[in-house]
């Protein structure tokens, strides 16, 4: 996929820059693979905000995605690549060999037509999955399991990918993006190739209205609050680090506290 620009016919479209989606397919989803989904508004069960700037936003049914590729040996054509509303990746619709439909993350150069399939062993190319214990080390990968059966977790996004660089007792060593270097169980499932549509680092909403269209409201600095509402709130900051209402860092603090998974954790982001 490329990107497309406008003539500046209004001000906003001036600097717009959006991912071209001529390529996708132009109807509607698979209903019987969709789901209702209701808006949260940021809300939790309580009805609180526990994640400020959400709301409003287009009305959009959840797809539901294979993460976990369970028809081993069973060959699928790709039937049609789609645009999916809730997340930044395509996704590929596929149909295996009994009938079934399935959508799957898409990866990089999957195409109409191609042929896809999960098992021990199989071919190395995008779109195939595979426990790691049978990827040949140095292989870029997406969609990587955490524990085996859960389902893909790591490498979702567009355009991510994590590459296996090493084997050891039992555990492939992964290098993820943010240059962290971890451990998970080799016999854990994860798709060959990096995940589709790269270019989305790249676009520019271009106007306000946009990112209400995505669900995302204003967010209003807190210097530009009273002190009552916030802690750098007033005339001025006092030359304080960023802080969230509460007090809590905003920008670079250490947020993760998980000492069950530490050992796993072999050189972290920041050592890279």
């Amino acid at each position: 996929m490329a990107l497309k620009t406008f003539r500046p016919v209004t001000p906003s479209m001036r600097h717009t820059v959006l991912v071209d989606h001529s390529e996708l397919f132009k109807g509607r989803p698979v209903k019987a693979l969709t789901v209702g989904k209701r808006k949260q508004g940021g809300r939790n069960n309580t009805g609180r905000v526990t994640m400020r700037w959400r709301g409003g936003g287009h009305k959009k049914r959840y797809r539901l995605i294979d993460f976990k590729r369970l028809k081993h040996g069973q060959t699928a054509e790709v039937t049609r690549l789609e645009f999916d509303p809730n997340r930044s990746a395509f996704i590929a619709l596929i149909k295996y060999e009994d009938g079934t439909l399935s959508y799957i993350l898409a990866p990089q150069r999957l195409k109409v037509g191609d042929k896809v399939v999960s098992g021990k062993q199989v071919d190395v190319k995008p779109g195939n999955a595979m426990p790691m214990s049978s990827i040949p080390v140095g292989t870029i990968i997406h969609n990587v399991e955490m524990k085996p059966g859960k389902g893909g977790q790591l490498a979702r996004a567009a355009g991510t990918f994590v590459q296996l660089v090493g084997r050891d007792a039992g555990y492939a060593l992964l290098r993820l993006a943010s240059g962290e270097v971890r451990m998970v169980r080799a016999e854990c499932m994860a798709t060959i190739g990096a995940v589709s549509n790269p270019d989305q680092q790249n676009i520019f909403i271009g106007k306000a209205g946009r990112s209400r269209w995505l669900g995302r409201l204003g967010n209003v600095r807190g210097e530009a609050m009273n002190p009552v509402d916030h802690p750098l709130g007033g005339r001025t900051r006092g030359n304080r680090h960023p802080v969230s209402p509460w007090g809590q860092g905003a920008k670079g603090d250490k947020t993760r506290h998980n000492k069950a998974t530490d050992r796993y954790i072999l050189r972290r982001k920041r050592d890279k």
